[in-house]
Order: structure tokens, then sequence, then C-alpha cells
């Protein structure tokens, strides 16, 4: 199993239920594509260096995840980049312990 850490930045434009949703939705999408999700948490809210489309703060969002193959973090990758709730991704590939 390969550990992995994303850490992705929600607009501050959804309400809280849709936050959550959208949450629920990427957790369940690294599920089903056979992930395990160790831990899903909220960071904080915090305000940008520079503006990232049109909004000056957002949402940190940190998952850790464990995984055999790279299929659920390559179709995170990809819905991810066509949400809009979501402003900004990262994948990093967790050094094992």
């Amino acid at each position: 199993m390969t550990n992995y850490e994303i850490t992705y930045i929600i607009s501050p434009a959804l309400d809280e239920a849709a936050k959550n949703d959208l949450v629920e939705r990427f957790d369940n999408i690294l599920k089903n594509d056979g992930a395990e999700v160790v831990d899903s948490k909220d960071w904080s809210k915090r305000r940008f260096a520079y503006e990232i489309g049109g909004f000056t703060e957002g949402v940190y969002h940190i998952v850790n995840i464990k995984a055999e193959n790279a299929d659920a973090i390559n179709e995170f990758d990809r819905l991810a980049k066509i949400n809009d709730g979501i402003l900004r991704h990262m994948i990093v590939k967790r050094k094992e312990d």
C-alpha cells in the first residue's frame, strides 16, 4: 500500500451543506476506486497570497489515503480539475513511516 496526502482548497462561495456534499463526494470517489480513506478533515479557512478564481480566501481540506494503485488518485485528479467547488488541489506521495 502506498500512502498519499491530498490537499485541496474549497471555494468560499459554497455554503456549509454544499461543502460537506463536495467533501463526501470526493471521499467516495477515492473509496469507490479502491483507496482506503484514513483521514479526511478541514484544516482551516485561510487567506491567499494572491487571488485564485476571483477569491481571496478558501477552506483547506486534507485527505490521507492508502492505495494499492493510482486508479483512485487519477480519478480524483481528473474530477477535481473540472469541479468549480475546488479551486486548487495537490496530491503528494508520502514517504513510508
